[in-house]
């Protein structure tokens, strides 16, 4: 997990778009921090800090502690990001509270490690999922799951049932779902007419040679 995850917040009275737009010219992003059982808090964070903790965390499942001013720390997931459509820059972000003992839901990267026998041997490995929905407690998250391909041959798939996961950790998709698999090799017009001689269909050639 990641350690140091930690961001500050401040209270936020004002309500509405205008009050929204005049916070983020001031360099701050308005917020909400809700929970099971918690009254939602309007937030304000700095735009500044928030991009420099984004960019060294998975924002799906990294548990930040989040310390909002005069009213102490809580633990928080990021549960939604909502960007300019234009810009990519961030116009505001819901955290949900998490508590010990509550399992929560969150998405969690799928990585590939390894270089498949297939690969070697001229096929292309393609991922199909590159992210897995779990629930656990929040101190099992894992920052990723592992998934090592190097025994795939052409034509081969590790599934979801597959994964090595961790104890304590509950899957929320279909284990027959295929993370990733080793496709053939294809053939190109170019490639058929390198090892061929000729690109055209057989039928074709031969009808031209009795021409």
């Amino acid at each position: 997990m990641v350690t140091n995850a930690t961001l500050g917040a401040k209270p936020r009275d004002g309500r509405g778009k205008g009050n929204a737009r005049k916070l983020r010219a001031q360099g701050q992003i308005p917020a909400v921090l809700y929970g099971h059982g918690e009254e939602t808090r309007p937030l304000t964070v700095d735009a500044h800090e928030l991009s420099r903790l984004f960019a060294r965390i998975h924002v799906e499942n990294t548990i930040i502690d989040l310390n909002v001013e005069g009213q102490g720390g809580v633990k928080a997931l990021v549960r939604e990001v909502q960007k300019h459509p234009a810009r990519g820059t961030i116009l505001h972000v819901d955290f949900y509270q998490v508590h010990s003992g509550e399992k929560v839901t969150v998405e969690v990267p799928i990585v590939l490690t390894g270089t498949p026998v297939g690969v070697r041997q001229g096929g292309m490995l393609q991922q199909q999922m590159d992210q897995i929905e779990i629930r656990c407690l929040p101190d099992a998250i894992p920052d990723e799951i592992a998934a090592d391909v190097s025994g795939l041959g052409i034509g081969d798939s590790i599934h979801v049932r597959d994964l090595a996961l961790p104890p304590g950790i509950e899957v929320l998709v279909d284990e027959d779902r295929t993370v990733c698999s080793v496709l053939p090799p294809t053939v190109t017009p170019e490639g058929a007419a390198a090892e061929g001689g000729s690109s055209e269909p057989e039928v074709i050639r031969r009808r031209k040679e009795e021409e």
